[in-house]
């Protein structure tokens, strides 16, 4: 199980990724997308990143706009792990634009 990060830590990864917001528990992003298939194909890319690597966001869709929520539950809270795959969400999100 990986460790969860300190608030100093959390400030500063999360600082360090672009539009990630902490919200509690929870680091929350929103993607917008031209039309809603393009955002349905991104939420199965990164469904398949998290089925590998077994760490699963909550997704909402709202039309054109998938909000992501990470968090790491056996943790108590945000992880390094966390911090990685919303990097890696955001370099997926690249491809939609």
């Amino acid at each position: 199980m990986a460790n969860r990060l300190s608030l100093t830590e959390i400030d500063q990864k999360v600082g360090e990724l672009s539009g990630w917001k902490l919200d509690g528990k929870f680091i929350v992003k929103k993607y917008r997308f031209q039309e809603f298939l393009k955002g349905v194909a991104f939420v199965n890319e990164i469904a398949a990143l998290s089925e590998e690597v077994n760490h699963h966001p909550f997704i909402a869709i709202d039309y054109k706009l998938v909000t992501l929520r990470l968090t790491s539950w056996n943790a108590g809270g945000l992880t390094d792990l966390d911090v990685e795959l919303a990097g890696k969400y955001d370099e997926i999100y690249e491809k939609f634009k």
